[in-house]
């Protein structure tokens, strides 16, 4: 071990003088000039200096500190690349300290050490320089640090950046730049940004923004000024320019449209595609545009659907001189959206992702924003409508580790897609950090739309017909089932009649249309079924009540006072809860609910919920609640006080919203229009 730490040292002091004298080597063989001209010795006079520079823009940043001649100290992370930089520097005569932001996550990196030896530093007649976005991004986007710093030390902030008009960039996050040799090269400064030492948090932003957008204007300049210009934007991926395998993927969906109709005709046989309405699927209208600003919301299934619906209508409420259009994917979030959709809003299937279908659509529907649902990234959906202006938005933002992992294999889709959203309101932090390394820059994390949901409708006249029908036999629903899991609520129900003879189980599929199949297989089981789709009630003489019905959820949790969540004792990933909670039903779960994690974690911490491993830990949790009608309504009144601390995306949502939003018509044109 000894050995190694040793070899690693050798390792970094070689690595750091190959660096320092490939430094001197570009300065030899290029030129060097100042925008504007004599811009570091006009502001000698003011250091110790704050220098401020983007990451991955500071390979030359010992230039700076020859042509100054004064006492420069760097910020570098504690990590091997640091290592190598801070030999590096130290061959300028310059110092460092080790240490850096904490990012999203809030880790301390030895920052807050760092931040106290800047300070030293620079009552020591020591510049600082450091760079003002924080790993690992979203690149170009300022931090705070620097602001504060500047508010304790009373220094001023200077804005600086270093190019040559020869370079190549690294696929890092923030794009690292190689500076080449026989360049030009340009040290572009800004104007000196001071931050007031009883500067309140609002003063702190306006600082920050202005030192984001110096950064941004002298980065650009000294590129400029060097005679080229910057190439594939920060992270140096073309992230703002079709690559190939995006040219090709919409080559490909063009050369694909001819079979569209017979693909469609397929998918309607089966059952995907609603009939009379599959030319929606080919971009071609089933409703005229109306007059007015459209906003388009996009959301791919039920699940996404019932996300937004409540966004949808407290748009509505609240700027009444909007229309919407809401556009799905399937047959059956199509039937939710009939069912719940304000009534001034219209309903359209989504186009297949081509260009000429997506071109049909827009052209047609002329929308001032377009606002995606969860992870709907279609290639040719935002090409067409980045190429027209349209603001994009992705709301309840959601891109899991497997998603993360897809996408960064095919980086030359990943980022132009990404990085052409105007805003990203993710559901949290992990999901945001994983928006900004796929690109996107803009992103906040605002929680989950689903926590704020009201309670899905229950039908006042079909529960009280239930409720009859049932006449008080005890209830135990099994909600939004997948494949393999109406086995295991069959055996539940067997084992729980023991105990109540009278049991009623509900099941409800996840997918309505498998209310058949499910059917066929408990009977073979010796179960007797009804199905709601036939018009049927339970008796006496039933066992099982599939509810294969689209839109009637919040129907059977308002029956139910215990509900198991499907999705989660298969690989799936869980279903919402929060429905089953706002009907004052109990939840049980099982452990596979990544999809919901952070909402389980909750109700699990706030023993709201109560999580079973299997089959048999079904049968006994099950039982117990059953039984225990003061221990259901703890759990339920637990998980009412977890779902207000996490309540509050759809307030946030809107106002992050507004400024995207067509700007309301004055008194002029409101009078006008009525």
């Amino acid at each position: 071990m000894l050995q190694a730490a040793l070899k690693s040292k050798a390792l970094i002091r070689t690595a750091g003088a190959l660096m320092a004298a490939y430094i001197r080597f570009i300065k030899r063989t290029g030129s060097v000039k100042e925008d504007p001209a004599d811009w570091i010795e006009i502001n000698l006079a003011d250091q110790p200096l704050i220098i401020a520079m983007w990451h991955g823009q500071g390979l030359l940043l010992p230039f700076i500190r020859s042509r100054a001649g004064i006492k420069v100290t760097v910020m570098v992370a504690k990590h091997f690349d640091g290592d190598i930089m801070d030999v590096t520097l130290r061959r300028f005569g310059m110092t460092t300290i080790r240490g850096a932001a904490a990012g999203r996550k809030g880790k301390d990196k030895g920052g807050f050490a760092a931040l106290r030896a800047c300070m030293n530093a620079l009552k020591n007649d020591t510049t600082i320089a450091l760079t003002a976005d924080i790993p690992p991004g979203p690149a170009r986007k300022a931090g705070l640090g620097l602001v504060i710093l500047a508010k304790y030390s009373g220094r001023p902030i200077l804005p600086c950046a270093v190019a040559t008009n020869r370079y190549f960039k690294l696929n890092s996050w923030s794009g690292f730049t190689v500076n080449l040799p026989f360049s030009s090269m340009v040290m572009a400064g800004g104007p000196q940004i001071r931050v007031a030492r009883h500067a309140n948090e609002a003063e702190l932003e306006t600082a920050r923004q202005a030192l984001e957008d110096s950064l941004n204007e002298v980065t650009a300049r000294a590129y400029k000024s060097s005679g080229t210009t910057e190439r594939g934007g920060p992270t140096g991926d073309r992230a703002n320019q079709y690559g190939a395998l995006l040219r090709g993927y919409t080559a490909i969906t063009s050369l694909l449209q001819p079979a569209a109709p017979l693909l469609l005709k397929y998918r309607q046989r089966h059952g995907k595609e609603e009939a009379g309405r599959t030319a929606e699927r080919m971009g071609i209208a089933g409703a005229a545009r109306p007059d007015g600003q459209i906003v388009w919301f996009h959301a791919a299934s039920v699940g996404e659907t019932n996300a937004i619906l409540h966004l949808i209508e407290r748009l509505m409420q609240e700027r009444p001189d909007l229309q919407v259009i809401l556009t799905t994917g399937t047959v059956t979030s199509a039937r939710l959206a009939r069912a719940r959709l304000a009534r001034r809003a219209i309903h359209q299937y989504i186009p297949l992702d081509t260009p000429d279908f997506m071109a049909r659509f827009l052209d047609h529907w002329k929308p001032a924003i377009a606002i995606l649902t969860e992870s709907e990234i279609w290639p040719n959906m935002i090409r067409q409508a980045r190429d027209r202006g349209i603001p994009l938005v992705l709301v309840n933002g959601r891109i899991s580790p497997r998603s993360l992992k897809r996408w960064r294999k095919h980086s030359g889709i990943a980022r132009p897609l990404f990085s052409s959203f105007d805003l990203v309101l993710a559901q949290n932090n992990r999901y945001a950090a994983n928006f900004e390394r796929l690109g996107s820059r803009n992103v906040l994390a605002a929680g989950n739309l689903k926590m704020d949901a009201p309670a899905p409708p229950a039908d006042k006249g079909a529960l009280r017909n239930l409720k009859k029908a049932i006449a008080g036999r005890p209830v135990f629903l099994a909600a939004s089932t997948h494949r393999g899991e109406e086995e295991i609520v069959a055996n539940v129900h067997r084992a729980l009649k023991k105990d109540f003879p009278d049991l009623l189980t509900i099941i409800v599929p996840r997918h309505p249309d498998r209310g058949a199949e499910v059917c066929v297989l408990l009977e073979r089981q010796g179960l007797n079924c009804a199905r709601r789709t036939k018009l049927e009630e339970p008796s006496r003489a039933h066992d099982i009540y599939i509810a294969d019905t689209i839109g009637e959820l919040g129907l059977f949790y308002a029956l139910a006072s215990l509900a198991f969540i499907g999705g989660s004792l298969v690989p799936h990933g869980g279903q919402n809860p929060i429905e089953a909670i706002r009907h004052e039903t109990a939840v049980l779960t099982g452990p596979n609910v990544h999809n919901f994690e952070e909402a389980y974690a909750a109700l699990l911490r706030a023993d709201a919920c109560s999580e079973v491993q299997d089959e048999a830990d079904l049968i006994v949790q099950a039982r117990t609640l059953l039984q225990d009608e003061d221990a259901r309504k703890k759990l339920v009144s637990n998980a009412h006080r977890a779902i207000a601390e996490m309540s509050g995306a759809l307030e946030i949502t809107i106002e992050a919203l507004a400024p995207y939003l067509p700007p309301k018509p004055s008194k002029k044109e409101r009078r006008r229009a009525s």
